[in-house]
């Protein structure tokens, strides 16, 4: 059985009162209209959240839910100018490369990542440095409004720690890749590093869940990938890997193979385990079929996609196909940053030009991969991703007063067409309030970036 982070919600619809009726909240969020991003439910306006211990309890109009009497302190968020929505899931990062943001931009993806990236990392990473430069996405994430993150990378120790210091969600792999890697110098310990890893962090926090993420069909080999599959069969975890992210990657994976890199995942097993597929661009239309037969998710990573001229990923046709599709930021250095409201208005832009059909990916539907989609790829749909009673409470507040999202006539245009992540004020995550009023609870914004810019002047002065 594929191994959960949480335990699974029970009598999610109905509410949980204290004695006497009246609820016992942590956290109440009061007014503002209500997105619970549960299919087929409009928008609540004035709404009120009660949130207890780690879970949403109660979910009605402002001033109709009693608090109990005597209740000595309650968090109070007024979301009365502002929606409130699930919070977003970054189904794809390298949260550490905010150490090299703007470092090599406008290059070529090979050039970028073998003459520029692969020799940077191998100089300046260790779990030090990628400890703050995690901590400084895991900061840029709930400022813009992100409360789970999937991420793949190196020193992964590191990233652990700054997601637990965070209070983020998610799930932490150890990057994989048959090349002298930072960490893992020998190419032939890359599995039995990664499965150390997981070994290692598996019960170290209900929120964070470790994994291991192959670099690719072409740059791990068929003995690494089936030991990654053992591995990922023996712990429950789904399978991560970058899929089909550039035409002269597809057309190596062939020439190497006899097989396009669908096919070839499937011989060696690979679809019979929950798979992770992130970029997934170059797709023929029989493999999108093998695909949603097997159930893969996909992870769409538009902006990066265009940065690095790597293609535009035929997200009609897989949404067609019934597949599960989730948004990430990829890491900021081709990105350059991690903001999901931008990568939801890409990914509904991109769509519509690439299919020259304006009603092919609506609002609504970038929103629900940004929110829902990340959530199911993780498997958490359950516990996260909709705004219900019994669920996780994760949730956002996005504040409306500001000229670029007035006046609101559709709250998912708005948000995805409109908004940024600077407009959210509010975040969420497990019923811990992580920043009030645009303003962090914990964490300390001037040490972060102190720290990284102490790092960043260590590169600059090598190169």
């Amino acid at each position: 059985m594929e191994r959960s982070i949480f335990m699974k919600s029970e009598n999610a619809k109905k509410p949980i009162p204290a004695e006497g009726g009246q609820l016992d909240p942590d956290i109440v969020i009061t007014g503002g209209m209500l997105l619970t991003m549960v299919e087929g439910e409009e928008p609540l306006k004035n709404a009120s959240i009660f949130v207890k211990d780690e879970k949403i309890v109660q979910i009605g109009k402002n001033g109709e839910m009693p608090i109990e009497h005597g209740k000595a302190h309650v968090e109070r968020i007024d979301a009365s100018r502002g929606i409130i929505l699930p919070g977003l899931v970054n189904a794809h990062s390298h949260a550490a490369m905010t150490l090299f943001r703007g470092y090599a931009d406008d290059l070529p993806l090979k050039e970028w990542l073998i003459d520029k990236i692969f020799p940077l990392e191998a100089r300046f990473l260790n779990e030090k440095t990628v400890y703050w430069g995690a901590l400084l996405a895991c900061m840029e994430m709930i400022a813009s409004g992100t409360t789970c993150f999937l991420d793949g990378y190196f020193f992964q120790d590191g990233t652990v720690r700054a997601a637990q210091d965070a209070g983020l969600r998610a799930l932490v792999a150890q990057g994989v890749i048959d090349f002298p890697a930072p960490g893992v110098p020998d190419p032939g310990e890359n599995v039995a590093a990664a499965k150390a890893f997981v070994e290692k962090w598996q019960d170290f926090s209900s929120l964070i869940m470790p994994g291991i993420f192959c670099h690719s069909p072409l740059t791990c080999s068929e003995r690494t990938l089936r030991m990654a599959l053992e591995v990922s069969s023996k712990f429950g975890m789904p399978l991560q890997i970058h899929l089909s992210e550039t035409r002269e990657e597809v057309l190596a994976v062939v020439a190497k193979t006899g097989m396009r890199p669908v096919e070839y995942l499937k011989d060696l097993g690979w679809l019979d385990r929950p798979l992770i597929a992130v970029h997934a661009i170059h797709l023929n239309d029989e493999e999108i079929a093998l695909m949603a037969k097997h159930r893969v998710r996909v992870v769409h990573v538009p902006e990066s996609n265009m940065k690095l001229s790597s293609g535009i990923a035929p997200v009609d046709k897989m949404l067609k196909a019934g597949l599960t599709i989730g948004l990430g930021t990829d890491g900021s250095a081709s990105n350059n940053d991690l903001d999901l409201f931008l990568e939801m208005d890409s990914a509904a832009k991109l769509a519509k030009i690439s299919s020259m059909d304006p009603v092919c990916l609506s609002a609504g539907e970038a929103l629900k991969m940004a929110v829902r989609g990340g959530a199911s790829v993780l498997g958490l749909e359950r516990e996260i991703g909709t705004i219900e009673v019994g669920k996780r409470a994760d949730i956002i507040v996005v504040d409306l007063d500001a000229p670029h999202l007035t006046p609101l006539y559709d709250p998912c245009s708005t948000l995805v067409y409109s908004a940024s992540g600077s407009d959210v004020k509010d975040v969420i995550v497990n019923g811990r309030v992580l920043m009030k009023d645009r303003t962090f609870t914990s964490l300390d914004p001037d040490e972060i970036k102190g720290k990284v810019r102490e790092i960043s002047r260590a590169i600059g002065l090598s190169v």
